[in-house]
């Protein structure tokens, strides 16, 4: 196969991963609707159960027992929610066959510039919700990761589509592979991390209000949720893992404009916003750590530092000139 065939399948595969995560997005937000508010048990207990007195266990006879286990009807919403997770995997393996085609038609990694960066942040995105899906049923949280998901190839396709090439000489380098690849990782982090956060915010003001007997527009989606202590626990953790990999993705970064422009650090636009961005998460976590901080306020933080993530993904590229303004966009 040509690279122009390659690319061409490419950009076939990415298209046919945008109709299926478009699926998938409806079918999350039938099954999120259908699920039944507030915990329900999984099955009733058994009639016929026997009880202990003075340490014998006694038969309770009083109460047959019947002829078969009573059948567990499945929770609403749960088959729609399985259909939305098996259309997720299956466009998660296609934007990353894209990813696989669009490298093999230039002999390079995929993420050479911010086109095929937003569509391997995409599927870093969707691959660490499936990853954290394998541990715990989230179906609840896929329509906050397929919108994003959704928004970033929509981006990708529509105002940020390049043709695929070769790198220009500044990004010719192993550090394209170490820097860029932490900093994918982290893409899909912070977002999954951020969709947790606004799940905990919207079910945390939920709980407050029904708790003072007043009213608020997100009860619904809120009733649907885990408690906002499970979600602010989770949001806490995916950060702490991604905090570090973000350090190091700025470290390298360091290390590679010395190798490629003869100095660590320029405060060029890219440069000051992954600062920024690493000072907002680092207050994030420090505020986590402070008495009076926790909580809704530390969630706040967490939400200002991914806007400084998301300006320095597209901002800076898009509108800003500087250093790193080869990122591919099209003239």
């Amino acid at each position: 196969m040509t690279d122009t065939a390659l690319a061409s399948l490419s950009n076939g595969l990415v298209y046919a991963a945008m109709l299926t995560y478009a699926i998938a997005m409806v079918v999350f937000a039938a099954s999120l609707a259908a699920r039944a508010p507030g915990r329900r048990p999984l099955a009733e207990p058994a009639l016929g159960t026997s009880r202990r007195q003075g340490g014998v266990g006694v038969a309770v006879r009083d109460a047959p027992v019947p002829a078969r286990s009573p059948v567990v009807q499945p929770a609403p919403g749960r088959r729609g929610g399985n259909i939305a997770m098996s259309l997720t995997w299956l466009a998660t393996l296609l934007v990353g066959a894209g990813l696989v085609a669009r490298g093999l038609s230039v002999g390079r990694v995929p993420w050479g510039n911010m086109y095929e960066f937003s569509v391997a942040s995409a599927f870093a995105i969707s691959a660490a919700f499936l990853v954290l899906s394998l541990r715990r049923d989230l179906r609840w949280l896929g329509l906050l990761v397929v919108v994003p998901v959704l928004l970033t190839l929509g981006l990708a396709v529509t105002v940020l589509y390049t043709e695929a090439g070769q790198l220009v000489p500044a990004l010719n380098s192993y550090w394209l592979i170490i820097h860029v690849a932490a900093a994918i990782i982290c893409a899909g982090a912070f977002c999954v991390g951020t969709a947790l956060t606004v799940a905990y915010l919207v079910a945390d003001t939920s709980e407050r209000r029904v708790s003072r007997g007043s009213r608020f527009w997100g009860s619904g989606l809120a009733r649907r949720l885990p408690p906002a202590q499970r979600l602010d626990a989770m949001a806490y953790r995916i950060h702490t893992f991604a905090f570090p990999l973000w350090t190091f993705a700025v470290v390298a970064g360091a290390i590679w404009a010395e190798n490629a422009w003869g100095r660590y650090w320029g405060w060029d636009p890219k440069e000051t916003w992954a600062f920024i961005t690493w000072v907002g998460y680092a207050a994030y976590l420090h505020a986590r750590a402070t008495a009076g901080w926790k909580g809704r306020k530390a969630a706040v933080i967490a939400l200002v530092a991914f806007a400084a993530f998301i300006i320095n993904y597209f901002g800076v590229n898009i509108f800003l000139t500087g250093l790193h303004s080869y990122g591919g966009l099209p003239s």
